[in-house]
């Protein structure tokens, strides 16, 4: 007997819901690319920050290079060994980006979180977030 089987469910969110409903953006075809073994997805706030691009903008940019730059980060900063006391679930890590502003045009850090943990049948799923984001 499982541990909650017996329990009344009051809500249930699933991962395969936030994609469907926008929430996150599954990415992992493009994260398999760059090296990912396990589904990976961003939070609309991140790629909203990091990824989406304004054509517009004049730029030579796109969301094609830009979510790879996002994820090619990823990928290296998932390799790196921890450091002592340091969260293995859960890794900060940093791109430079140039703002999707009009008229903005320098490059800026911007920091993004990488966390691994289970997806809805407990499998390992990989979520790309801004800061502070759950």
């Amino acid at each position: 007997m499982e541990l909650f089987d017996q329990a009344d469910i009051i809500s249930r969110y699933t991962r395969a819901q936030a994609i469907n409903d926008g929430v996150l953006r599954d990415v992992t075809a493009t994260a398999a690319e760059a090296g990912f073994r396990f589904p990976v997805a961003l939070t609309t706030a991140a790629w909203a920050d990091a990824v989406a691009w304004n054509p517009d903008n004049g730029a030579a940019q796109d969301e094609d290079g830009r979510l790879w730059d996002v994820l090619f980060m990823a990928a290296l900063e998932a390799r790196r060994s921890p450091a002592r006391g340091e969260d293995t679930n859960r890794r900060t890590y940093t791109i430079v980006r140039v703002p999707n502003v009009p008229g903005e045009e320098d490059p800026t850090e911007r920091q993004l979180v990488l966390h691994i943990g289970p997806g809805d049948t407990a499998e390992p799923v990989i979520t790309i977030t801004l800061p502070g984001e759950d």
